[in-house]
């Protein structure tokens, strides 16, 4: 696997790992302004849906992705040819990013809802589901006002102060950014266990050797299962992993029914 890189996979590495070093060590505010935005945050900005690919939270997110693009895509680029191989990752990545924004807009409605709720009828009970639903995000001394707020059910200041307390909720959720290239690595790896399904990989951990497509079905299986445990404390974006895998498999599919465009 460790074959020589070709073009577009030496180019993209060198501007990703190139874009992080700037970011970590020259402009750090390049990092909070390329980030992904929920598109109703006051930092959203459009570019930002290609920008957040070249973005990484730290040093080892960044290494497991160009890892991956290292070890897959110069055989891919051999096979698509240099144009299909920069689209799959462009169009992966723009593509995963539009599809979480959407999730995550979702996710936003949900508690824009129960604060309306609230809002329309104040009570200790709603508010307390939406500590619970939201426990992650606040400060353990909130369950002391919580206690306070079922005690004295009808007090005006409370209930105001309860307010206050999930708009914050709701503007720092909005404001949680998303970075890095998973997406468009996932539309890498979804593409090479299609195209080379048997192909045999030896895995670090466990060191054991696996065929692509059972290396590709194990990360689509644990993706989604990610998506529907929805642990709170888990700042990845699976759903951007799961629409990378989906997007991928799209144009491989597509460019497969008319193999002369394969170059």
């Amino acid at each position: 696997m460790f074959r020589a890189l070709t073009p577009i996979v030496k180019n993209l590495l060198l501007i990703t790992v190139g874009m992080h070093v700037i970011a970590s060590f020259f402009l750090p505010q390049l990092k909070n302004l390329f980030a992904l935005y929920y598109i109703e945050s006051r930092f959203f900005m459009p570019f930002q849906f290609v920008t957040y690919m070249f973005m990484h939270a730290d040093f080892w997110h960044l290494f497991s992705n160009m890892f991956g693009l290292f070890i897959f895509g110069p055989l891919l680029e051999q096979f698509l040819g240099p144009k299909k191989i920069l689209i799959l990752w462009m169009v992966c990545g723009i593509g995963s990013g539009v599809m979480y924004s959407g999730y995550n807009a979702y996710k936003m409605g949900k508690l824009n809802n129960s604060i309306e709720a609230f809002t329309a009828n104040p009570d200790p009970e709603t508010f307390n589901r939406f500590v619970s639903q939201n426990r992650h995000m606040f400060n353990p001394s909130i369950y002391d006002f919580v206690d306070n707020y079922s005690r004295n059910p009808d007090d005006a200041e409370i209930q105001e102060q309860a307010k206050r307390a999930m708009l914050e909720i709701r503007e720092g959720q909005a404001n949680i950014p998303m970075v890095g290239a998973s997406g468009a690595l996932f539309g890498i790896l979804i593409a090479f266990g299609m195209l080379f399904p048997n192909t045999q990989l030896f895995l670090l951990f466990p060191p054991m050797p696996v065929k692509a497509k059972y290396l590709v079905l194990f990360y689509g299986l644990y993706t989604v299962y990610n998506i529907f445990v929805s642990n709170p404390t888990d700042n990845v974006a699976h759903f951007a992993h799961l629409s990378g895998l989906m997007i991928g498999a799209v144009l491989v599919v597509y460019w497969k029914k008319d193999r002369r465009n394969f170059y």
